[in-house]
Protein backbone atom coordinates (compact mmCIF):
# COMPACT_ATOMS: atom_id res chain seq x y z
CA UNK A 1 0.00 0.00 0.00
CA UNK A 2 2.63 2.33 -1.07
CA UNK A 3 1.09 5.89 -0.40
CA UNK A 4 1.90 9.54 0.89
CA UNK A 5 1.81 9.39 4.45
CA UNK A 6 -1.18 12.13 5.15
CA UNK A 7 -3.28 9.62 3.14
CA UNK A 8 -1.98 6.51 5.10
CA UNK A 9 -5.12 5.37 7.51
CA UNK A 10 -2.34 4.66 10.29
CA UNK A 11 -1.88 8.32 9.80
CA UNK A 12 -5.05 8.92 12.06
CA UNK A 13 -4.07 7.21 14.92
CA UNK A 14 -0.70 8.83 14.79
CA UNK A 15 -2.60 11.82 14.79
CA UNK A 16 -4.78 11.15 17.80
CA UNK A 17 -1.71 10.34 20.23
CA UNK A 18 -0.21 13.63 18.98
CA UNK A 19 -3.36 15.48 20.22
CA UNK A 20 -3.61 13.23 23.50
CA UNK A 21 -0.38 14.76 24.12
CA UNK A 22 -1.19 17.77 24.07
CA UNK A 23 -4.60 17.31 25.62
CA UNK A 24 -2.30 16.07 28.86
CA UNK A 25 0.16 19.16 28.65
CA UNK A 26 -3.15 21.44 28.90
CA UNK A 27 -3.99 19.20 31.71
CA UNK A 28 -0.77 19.38 33.68
CA UNK A 29 -1.17 23.29 32.73
CA UNK A 30 -4.14 23.48 34.93
CA UNK A 31 -2.65 21.90 37.44
CA UNK A 32 0.11 24.50 37.97
CA UNK A 33 -1.86 27.23 38.12
CA UNK A 34 -4.05 25.37 40.48
CA UNK A 35 -7.22 25.64 38.35
CA UNK A 36 -8.35 22.00 38.52
CA UNK A 37 -11.50 23.24 40.59
CA UNK A 38 -11.84 26.26 37.99
CA UNK A 39 -15.10 24.80 36.28
CA UNK A 40 -16.81 23.41 39.24
CA UNK A 41 -19.66 21.66 37.22
CA UNK A 42 -19.31 19.13 34.58
CA UNK A 43 -19.90 19.48 31.80
CA UNK A 44 -21.07 22.68 32.02
CA UNK A 45 -18.79 25.62 33.46
CA UNK A 46 -20.65 27.54 36.23
CA UNK A 47 -23.97 26.66 34.44
CA UNK A 48 -22.94 28.33 31.21
CA UNK A 49 -21.54 26.75 27.78
CA UNK A 50 -18.43 29.39 27.73
CA UNK A 51 -15.77 30.34 29.78
CA UNK A 52 -15.85 34.28 30.44
CA UNK A 53 -17.56 34.22 33.74
CA UNK A 54 -17.25 37.32 35.58
CA UNK A 55 -16.37 36.91 39.75
CA UNK A 56 -19.47 37.92 40.21
CA UNK A 57 -21.73 35.26 38.42
CA UNK A 58 -18.93 33.04 40.24
CA UNK A 59 -20.27 33.75 43.50
CA UNK A 60 -23.89 34.08 42.76
CA UNK A 61 -23.11 30.51 41.24
CA UNK A 62 -21.73 28.72 44.13
CA UNK A 63 -24.22 30.88 46.26
CA UNK A 64 -27.03 28.85 44.66
CA UNK A 65 -25.44 25.58 44.57
CA UNK A 66 -23.64 26.09 48.01
CA UNK A 67 -21.09 23.92 46.22
CA UNK A 68 -18.19 26.27 47.23
CA UNK A 69 -14.50 25.62 46.27
CA UNK A 70 -12.33 23.65 48.60
CA UNK A 71 -9.97 26.37 48.99
CA UNK A 72 -13.08 28.49 50.76
CA UNK A 73 -16.15 30.58 49.92
CA UNK A 74 -14.51 33.09 48.73
CA UNK A 75 -12.07 31.62 46.47
CA UNK A 76 -12.73 32.75 42.96
CA UNK A 77 -11.03 32.41 39.11
CA UNK A 78 -9.88 34.28 36.35
CA UNK A 79 -10.64 34.03 33.01
CA UNK A 80 -7.42 32.60 31.76
CA UNK A 81 -7.57 29.88 34.52
CA UNK A 82 -11.23 29.01 33.46
CA UNK A 83 -10.46 29.43 30.19
CA UNK A 84 -7.44 26.64 30.00
CA UNK A 85 -9.88 24.10 32.11
CA UNK A 86 -12.36 24.71 29.13
CA UNK A 87 -10.69 24.25 26.40
CA UNK A 88 -9.15 21.16 27.67
CA UNK A 89 -12.60 19.41 27.86
CA UNK A 90 -13.28 21.16 24.84
CA UNK A 91 -10.02 19.34 23.25
CA UNK A 92 -11.45 16.08 25.01
CA UNK A 93 -14.48 16.64 23.14
CA UNK A 94 -13.29 17.04 20.15
CA UNK A 95 -11.14 13.89 19.99
CA UNK A 96 -14.42 11.76 19.71
CA UNK A 97 -14.74 12.69 16.18
CA UNK A 98 -11.67 11.95 14.96
CA UNK A 99 -11.37 8.34 17.45
CA UNK A 100 -14.53 7.54 15.69
CA UNK A 101 -13.44 7.61 11.97
CA UNK A 102 -10.48 5.92 13.29
CA UNK A 103 -12.94 2.91 14.10
CA UNK A 104 -14.89 3.06 10.79
CA UNK A 105 -11.89 3.53 8.72
CA UNK A 106 -10.72 0.70 9.66
CA UNK A 107 -13.89 -1.55 10.18
CA UNK A 108 -14.05 -0.34 6.35
CA UNK A 109 -11.11 -1.96 5.50
CA UNK A 110 -11.35 -4.76 7.53
CA UNK A 111 -9.84 -6.96 5.25
CA UNK A 112 -6.75 -5.30 5.31
CA UNK A 113 -6.60 -4.53 8.69
CA UNK A 114 -7.56 -7.77 10.20
CA UNK A 115 -10.52 -8.29 13.47
CA UNK A 116 -7.83 -7.68 15.62
CA UNK A 117 -7.06 -3.89 14.86
CA UNK A 118 -11.20 -3.43 14.34
CA UNK A 119 -11.31 -4.53 18.36
CA UNK A 120 -8.42 -2.31 19.12
CA UNK A 121 -10.21 0.52 17.30
CA UNK A 122 -13.07 0.27 19.02
CA UNK A 123 -11.47 -0.28 22.75
CA UNK A 124 -10.06 3.01 21.74
CA UNK A 125 -13.28 4.27 22.00
CA UNK A 126 -14.44 2.51 24.72
CA UNK A 127 -11.30 4.14 26.83
CA UNK A 128 -12.16 7.76 25.95
CA UNK A 129 -15.53 7.41 26.68
CA UNK A 130 -14.00 6.00 30.80
CA UNK A 131 -11.47 9.06 30.49
CA UNK A 132 -14.02 11.36 30.16
CA UNK A 133 -16.46 9.88 32.80
CA UNK A 134 -13.09 9.68 34.87
CA UNK A 135 -12.53 13.65 34.35
CA UNK A 136 -15.95 14.39 35.76
CA UNK A 137 -14.91 12.27 38.47
CA UNK A 138 -12.09 14.57 39.11
CA UNK A 139 -14.10 17.25 39.27
CA UNK A 140 -16.90 16.05 41.37
CA UNK A 141 -14.20 14.33 43.96
CA UNK A 142 -11.89 18.05 43.80
CA UNK A 143 -9.51 16.98 41.95
CA UNK A 144 -8.76 14.29 45.01
CA UNK A 145 -5.31 12.98 44.68
CA UNK A 146 -6.44 9.53 43.07
CA UNK A 147 -8.53 10.89 40.94
CA UNK A 148 -5.33 12.72 38.80
CA UNK A 149 -3.50 9.63 39.09
CA UNK A 150 -6.46 7.59 37.44
CA UNK A 151 -7.06 10.56 34.96
CA UNK A 152 -3.40 10.45 34.05
CA UNK A 153 -2.72 6.84 34.17
CA UNK A 154 -6.31 6.47 31.69
CA UNK A 155 -4.62 9.65 29.08
CA UNK A 156 -1.01 7.85 29.34
CA UNK A 157 -2.62 4.12 28.23
CA UNK A 158 -4.76 6.08 25.58
CA UNK A 159 -0.98 6.93 24.03
CA UNK A 160 0.16 4.03 24.16
CA UNK A 161 -2.81 2.23 21.98
CA UNK A 162 -3.09 4.75 19.59
CA UNK A 163 0.53 4.23 18.98
CA UNK A 164 0.27 0.15 18.78
CA UNK A 165 -2.42 0.80 16.59
CA UNK A 166 -0.19 2.95 14.63
CA UNK A 167 2.38 0.58 14.12
CA UNK A 168 0.32 -2.76 14.04
CA UNK A 169 -1.45 -0.40 11.14
CA UNK A 170 2.03 0.41 9.14
CA UNK A 171 2.87 -3.14 9.37
CA UNK A 172 -0.68 -4.40 7.83
CA UNK A 173 0.35 -1.65 4.86
CA UNK A 174 3.32 -2.99 3.99
CA UNK A 175 5.89 -0.83 5.56
CA UNK A 176 9.71 -2.34 5.04
CA UNK A 177 10.51 -1.53 9.01
CA UNK A 178 13.69 -3.52 9.76
CA UNK A 179 11.89 -3.99 13.45
CA UNK A 180 9.59 -5.80 11.97
CA UNK A 181 12.15 -8.62 12.28
CA UNK A 182 13.94 -9.90 15.10
CA UNK A 183 16.23 -12.87 15.74
CA UNK A 184 13.81 -15.39 18.12
CA UNK A 185 16.58 -15.44 20.62
CA UNK A 186 15.87 -11.75 21.33
CA UNK A 187 12.72 -11.54 21.71
CA UNK A 188 12.14 -14.27 23.71
CA UNK A 189 15.08 -13.13 26.36
CA UNK A 190 14.20 -9.58 26.00
CA UNK A 191 10.28 -9.27 25.78
CA UNK A 192 9.58 -9.80 29.17
CA UNK A 193 11.89 -7.46 30.39
CA UNK A 194 11.04 -4.09 27.95
CA UNK A 195 7.49 -5.12 29.56
CA UNK A 196 8.25 -4.97 33.20
CA UNK A 197 10.58 -1.78 31.94
CA UNK A 198 7.68 0.03 29.99
CA UNK A 199 5.36 -0.91 33.09
CA UNK A 200 7.60 0.19 35.58
CA UNK A 201 8.19 3.75 33.74
CA UNK A 202 3.58 3.90 34.04
CA UNK A 203 3.72 3.25 38.10
CA UNK A 204 6.06 5.92 38.36
CA UNK A 205 4.06 8.41 36.39
CA UNK A 206 1.48 7.32 38.49
CA UNK A 207 3.04 7.55 41.16
CA UNK A 208 4.03 11.73 40.29
CA UNK A 209 1.01 12.64 39.73
CA UNK A 210 -0.25 11.05 43.52
CA UNK A 211 2.31 12.99 44.69
CA UNK A 212 1.50 16.32 43.15
CA UNK A 213 -1.86 16.26 44.03
CA UNK A 214 -1.82 15.03 47.35
CA UNK A 215 -2.12 17.39 50.55
CA UNK A 216 1.20 18.59 51.91
CA UNK A 217 2.94 15.97 48.80
CA UNK A 218 5.16 18.52 47.51
CA UNK A 219 6.52 20.26 50.77
CA UNK A 220 6.74 16.66 52.51
CA UNK A 221 10.08 16.68 52.55
CA UNK A 222 10.78 20.86 53.11
CA UNK A 223 12.53 22.77 50.53
CA UNK A 224 15.77 23.48 49.54
CA UNK A 225 19.20 22.10 49.49
CA UNK A 226 19.89 19.61 51.66
CA UNK A 227 17.25 19.64 53.79
CA UNK A 228 14.52 19.19 51.20
CA UNK A 229 16.80 17.47 48.57
CA UNK A 230 18.30 15.04 48.08
CA UNK A 231 17.14 14.74 51.78
CA UNK A 232 13.79 14.47 53.57
CA UNK A 233 13.11 16.93 56.53
CA UNK A 234 17.14 17.31 56.78
CA UNK A 235 17.59 12.81 57.08
CA UNK A 236 18.14 10.67 54.64
CA UNK A 237 15.62 8.05 56.44
CA UNK A 238 13.26 10.30 57.80
CA UNK A 239 10.24 9.62 60.44
CA UNK A 240 7.47 8.22 58.30
CA UNK A 241 5.28 9.96 60.41
CA UNK A 242 3.08 12.17 57.82
CA UNK A 243 1.56 11.34 54.74
CA UNK A 244 3.62 14.23 53.15
CA UNK A 245 6.87 12.44 53.97
CA UNK A 246 5.22 9.09 53.20
CA UNK A 247 4.32 10.14 49.78
CA UNK A 248 7.49 11.95 49.19
CA UNK A 249 9.36 9.08 49.85
CA UNK A 250 7.80 6.35 47.78
CA UNK A 251 7.86 8.44 44.92
CA UNK A 252 11.42 8.40 45.18
CA UNK A 253 12.40 5.29 46.47
CA UNK A 254 10.48 4.05 43.44
CA UNK A 255 12.23 6.61 41.20
CA UNK A 256 15.46 5.26 42.17
CA UNK A 257 14.40 1.51 41.88
CA UNK A 258 13.54 2.36 38.35
CA UNK A 259 16.16 4.06 37.47
CA UNK A 260 18.39 1.08 38.70
CA UNK A 261 16.43 -1.61 36.74
CA UNK A 262 16.37 1.26 33.04
CA UNK A 263 20.05 1.18 33.66
CA UNK A 264 21.00 -2.80 33.99
CA UNK A 265 17.92 -3.74 32.06
CA UNK A 266 20.14 -1.46 29.01
CA UNK A 267 23.28 -2.91 29.62
CA UNK A 268 21.16 -6.20 29.30
CA UNK A 269 19.56 -5.22 26.33
CA UNK A 270 22.58 -3.88 24.48
CA UNK A 271 24.07 -7.45 25.36
CA UNK A 272 21.49 -9.45 23.70
CA UNK A 273 21.33 -6.93 20.74
CA UNK A 274 25.06 -7.63 19.85
CA UNK A 275 24.99 -11.15 20.62
CA UNK A 276 22.41 -11.76 18.57
CA UNK A 277 22.31 -8.88 15.75
CA UNK A 278 18.73 -7.66 16.48
CA UNK A 279 17.80 -4.28 15.49
CA UNK A 280 19.43 -1.14 17.85
CA UNK A 281 16.39 0.23 17.63
CA UNK A 282 14.54 -1.42 20.82
CA UNK A 283 17.63 -0.65 23.28
CA UNK A 284 17.89 3.01 21.51
CA UNK A 285 14.87 3.44 22.71
CA UNK A 286 15.28 1.98 26.45
CA UNK A 287 18.25 4.31 26.47
CA UNK A 288 16.35 7.37 25.70
CA UNK A 289 13.93 6.52 28.21
CA UNK A 290 16.73 6.23 30.52
CA UNK A 291 17.97 9.35 29.70
CA UNK A 292 14.89 11.01 30.36
CA UNK A 293 14.03 9.83 33.77
CA UNK A 294 17.98 11.13 34.65
CA UNK A 295 17.07 14.54 33.46
CA UNK A 296 13.02 13.95 35.44
CA UNK A 297 15.37 13.30 38.61
CA UNK A 298 17.35 16.50 38.03
CA UNK A 299 14.23 18.58 37.85
CA UNK A 300 12.44 16.73 40.59
CA UNK A 301 15.43 18.07 42.65
CA UNK A 302 15.66 21.78 41.49
CA UNK A 303 11.67 22.00 41.88
CA UNK A 304 12.03 21.42 45.60
CA UNK A 305 15.81 22.96 45.94
CA UNK A 306 14.68 26.53 43.98
CA UNK A 307 11.27 26.18 46.03
CA UNK A 308 10.04 28.14 49.09
CA UNK A 309 7.74 27.09 51.13
CA UNK A 310 3.87 27.39 50.02
CA UNK A 311 5.99 28.95 46.74
CA UNK A 312 7.03 26.00 44.55
CA UNK A 313 8.36 26.68 40.78
CA UNK A 314 5.12 25.22 39.29
CA UNK A 315 6.93 25.52 35.42
CA UNK A 316 9.03 23.27 36.42
CA UNK A 317 6.62 21.00 37.54
CA UNK A 318 4.73 21.00 34.40
CA UNK A 319 8.46 19.96 32.25
CA UNK A 320 8.59 17.06 34.71
CA UNK A 321 4.94 15.99 33.76
CA UNK A 322 5.85 16.14 30.51
CA UNK A 323 9.43 14.26 30.88
CA UNK A 324 7.78 11.70 32.61
CA UNK A 325 5.23 10.84 29.43
CA UNK A 326 7.73 11.62 27.05
CA UNK A 327 9.94 8.92 29.16
CA UNK A 328 7.18 6.28 29.26
CA UNK A 329 6.32 6.75 25.61
CA UNK A 330 9.94 6.01 24.41
CA UNK A 331 10.34 2.90 26.20
CA UNK A 332 6.42 2.20 25.20
CA UNK A 333 7.92 2.35 21.66
CA UNK A 334 10.91 0.10 21.84
CA UNK A 335 8.38 -2.73 23.84
CA UNK A 336 5.62 -2.16 20.94
CA UNK A 337 8.44 -2.06 18.14
CA UNK A 338 9.48 -5.73 19.47
CA UNK A 339 6.18 -7.07 20.38
CA UNK A 340 4.94 -6.10 16.94
CA UNK A 341 8.19 -8.17 15.30
CA UNK A 342 8.21 -11.38 13.94
CA UNK A 343 11.05 -14.09 14.53
CA UNK A 344 13.44 -14.72 12.55
CA UNK A 345 16.65 -16.94 12.31
CA UNK A 346 19.90 -16.01 14.09
CA UNK A 347 22.72 -14.94 12.82
CA UNK A 348 25.16 -18.30 12.71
Amino acid sequence: MATEWFRRPSTLPLAVAIMAMLIVVVGGTIRIYDAGESCPDWPQCFGTWGFDVSVEDQGEWYDETEEYDSRGEDHRYTTFEIFVEWVHRLLASLMAIPVLANFLIIWKKKEIYGDRLVKVSFFTGILLTIQGIAGAVTVKFDNADWSVALHLGLASSFVFILIWQYVNMRKKEGADWATFSSPNQFKKSEYKRLLILTASIFLLLIMGAWVSSSPNGNQGCSVGFPDGWPKCQGEFLPSLDSSGILVQMVHRLGAGVVGLALILGGMRLREKTAETGANKAYSNFLDAATGFWFLNMLIGGMYVVWAKMGDFPEKLSLLHLVIGVVGFICASIGFILLQSSHGGDEDE
